[in-house]
């Protein structure tokens, strides 16, 4: 399959900044990369200065990361507009006249819904209006984006059941996997320098620290098992720090370097996943699952509808809703050898068909079909299954 027949310029509206934790927009948006160009525009950061000015830098994976500064005296009605202006000349001084735009979140509809690109792809990652603190016009505003979107992703099948009603085209993309880069965790012996003076058996988490985070059930967990070390790896935010549970067997190691990762979680002997179980957590599909075994890695998760199914009910990774149950499915992970080659299998012939470079082939497959369709059906919004069946068949 062709990906490059049409390399038009892709803008992508995110919430989440590029160098915050290497995740869905970071795999997907790097592999784009590797054939056209890539603006990453971030939400503003605010400044002293009296000027408004765009910041870009390009990654190391090639895309060019685009921070919008504005004045701290601008007000909030006025945000938008100088925003619309910003971007209007990075159009202008980047030359970007064909492109396809992105979002992941519908608020950047703000200050670009004058845009006419080739195709528009709402990659809903998270339903963010659950999230605390989320805008109130969020849920008008993605309102607006499903009506101008061409395509719909949603990062789990519990997404894809929230809006497949609401859309003629959504497709659902869980979590994937750079199984390459996680399994070079199985069976390295070289501890990071901040974890080799943690006793064994250890208990590790990655991920952001937020209102995600079933606090109690960690402290309960911790406290029930004191003789075990739990290792919490990632930024804090959203949540007061001091609300989390100081005890002499729990680790924080703060954020870490993605290409890190696999070192953290070869020095494991189980994997957790204590999420909550509230309106933030509803829809998640969490990329570490994959991640954690593709490590070898035994995996502990609360509940979630996307980790219950597939992982849960294929026995990939042990479901429990109570700190007593976390204890016992450890107990019974420390029990099995962590490399147990039949369970290796298992979990190797599952994760091969969720890559990321699956994943992102296919999304870059229904991209240029239907930037194909708009091209030959002038007008075309969200085409109907009759019209794409036919040119199916050209």
């Amino acid at each position: 399959m062709s990906l490059t027949c049409e390399a038009s310029d892709l803008l992508v509206f995110s919430h989440l900044r590029w160098n915050f934790v290497f995740q869905r927009p970071q795999h997907l948006m790097s592999r784009f990369a590797t054939f056209r160009r890539v603006y990453f525009i971030e939400e503003p950061i605010f400044h002293s200065a009296d000027e408004a000015e765009l910041e870009l830098h390009q990654s190391k994976e090639g895309v060019t990361v685009v921070v919008p500064h504005l004045p701290e005296k601008i007000g909030a009605k006025d945000h938008d507009l100088v925003l619309q202006k910003l971007l209007d000349n990075l159009m202008n001084e980047e030359m970007i006249e064909d492109y396809a735009a992105w979002y992941y979140t519908p608020m950047a509809l703000n200050f670009s819904r004058h845009l006419s690109p080739s195709v528009t792809i709402y990659d809903c990652m998270d339903e963010l209006s659950k999230f605390h603190g989320a805008p109130r016009e969020l849920l008008d505003r993605e309102q607006e984006l499903l009506t101008k979107a061409d395509l719909v992703f949603t990062g789990g099948y519990s997404l894809y059941e929230a809006k497949k009603d609401r859309h003629e085209h959504v497709h659902p993309f869980p979590s994937g996997i750079d199984i390459h880069h996680f399994n070079t965790a199985r069976g390295n012996k070289n501890d990071p320098e901040d974890q080799k003076h943690i006793p064994h058996p250890r208990m590790g988490f990655i991920g952001v620290i937020d209102e995600r985070m079933d606090i109690d059930l960690v402290r309960q967990t911790a406290e029930l098992r004191p003789d075990w070390n739990f290792i919490m790896i990632g930024p804090v935010v959203k949540i007061d720090p001091e609300s989390l549970p100081k005890l002499p067997n729990i680790y924080y190691l703060g954020k870490k370097d993605y290409a890190d990762l696999p070192k953290y979680m070869a020095g494991w002997d189980c994997a957790l996943m204590p999420f909550a179980r509230n309106e933030a957590t509803r829809f998640i599909s969490p990329t570490k699952t994959p991640e954690y075994l593709a490590a070898g890695c035994p995996v502990v998760s609360t509940p979630i509808r996307d980790v219950v199914e597939p992982y849960g009910n294929r026995k990939l990774v042990a479901i429990g809703e109570t700190a007593q149950e976390f204890v016992a499915h450890i107990e019974e992970a420390l029990d099995r050898n962590k490399y147990d080659a039949d369970w290796l299998d298992v979990v190797d012939e599952f994760l091969k068909d969720i890559t990321w470079d699956e994943t992102w082939k296919k999304m870059a497959h229904l991209e240029t079909h239907h930037t194909r369709l708009k091209a030959m059906l002038p007008g075309l919004k969200n085409a109907d299954s009759m019209n794409i069946n036919f040119l199916r068949g050209m």
